[in-house]
């Protein structure tokens, strides 16, 4: 293939311009989806939203790139077990996002790569590296920080019943995510990324449904209780929609291996939004433990295969 058929990249600092933007859209989904949470709307009816607008536009990118809908032999299984673990994803997140500061839970939900290069390792992959685990220990350290254990252990009920709840689904999310990309990376790997997106999304959005039904979750595809709750729940759409379908059109020129870290932007977004939006805010303490994580997370990301 010659050099010219390859997408021409964009300048760089058009690119991390791009890539802030959509990590900063990604954030705004969050902290609206809190939002919409706040003011009775459901769990389920939140990831049918961002997943049936994700699903729309898949199917309008299907058309206009003329995609052929078709999965290699044997795929079927794995293709839906992405799906599966994708629906898990979204409502675990989503229920840490109820149940956290927004910035909080996307800390927990970005320790993916830790649970990744372990779950690797496990399945019989690379063993981390010494500078590998030196990063995630410190990385964990910091989590450990932000998540204020001491004041945790002084008065449980001062930090909010929801609180061990919503650290268990942060990590859930994660956990599962990285599931989610070991099995794209060594059994999806001959699927287009288009179609794979496509039907992961449509998966989500028929368990939500199916889940909407059987009444999974109490209260799960329950209407916003006021204005304020159906903007939440229209902007998380919106923003999710927007943000997923400009990172997908664009990937192929931001040179994602030099410039994915600009991507861990995004707790820091949310910091900003949660503070000014819901009145959110951490301590110095944590402050200093969240730029932890994010600044370790950078790190391994650039140090991948070193």
């Amino acid at each position: 293939m010659s050099a010219s058929s390859f997408p021409k990249l964009l300048p760089r600092h058009l690119a991390i311009l791009l890539m802030m933007t959509v990590a900063t859209m990604f954030a705004a989904n969050h902290v609206s989806a809190r939002l919409a949470f706040d003011n009775g709307t459901g769990l389920l009816l939140a990831v049918l939203t961002r997943s049936g607008v994700a699903c729309l536009i898949l199917v309008a990118l299907v058309i206009v790139q003329r995609k052929r809908l078709w999965l290699p032999a044997g795929s079927w299984p794995w293709q839906l077990t992405v799906g599966l673990l994708i629906a898990i994803q979204s409502v675990s997140l989503y229920s840490a996002v109820a149940r956290l500061p927004v910035v909080i839970a996307l800390l927990l939900v970005n320790t993916f790569p830790i649970q990744l290069a372990l779950l690797s390792w496990a399945l019989g992959g690379p063993r981390p590296t010494l500078r590998s685990c030196l990063i995630m220990g410190t990385i964990l350290i910091g989590l450990l920080v932000v998540l204020d254990i001491p004041s945790w252990i002084a008065s449980a009920d001062g930090m909010g019943p929801g609180w061990i709840a919503g650290i268990g689904f942060g990590l859930m999310a994660a956990f599962v995510f990285a599931c989610a990309l070991w099995v794209t990376e060594h059994r999806l790997a001959g699927v287009g990324s288009t179609l794979r997106s496509l039907l992961t999304m449509q998966t989500v959005f028929i368990v939500m449904i199916i889940g909407g039904i059987a009444g999974v979750v109490p209260g799960g595809m329950s209407l916003p209780d006021n204005s304020t709750g159906w903007l939440g729940l229209t902007l998380l759409g919106l923003l999710y929609g927007s943000a997923f379908s400009t990172l997908f059109i664009f990937v192929p020129r931001l040179d994602m291996a030099r410039n994915a870290p600009v991507m861990n932007i995004e707790p820091v977004a949310s910091l900003v939004l949660g503070y000014f939006v819901l009145g959110q805010m951490l301590s110095p303490g944590q402050l200093v433990g969240g730029a932890v994580v994010v600044g370790g997370i950078v790190v391994l990301s650039l140090s991948k295969g070193r």
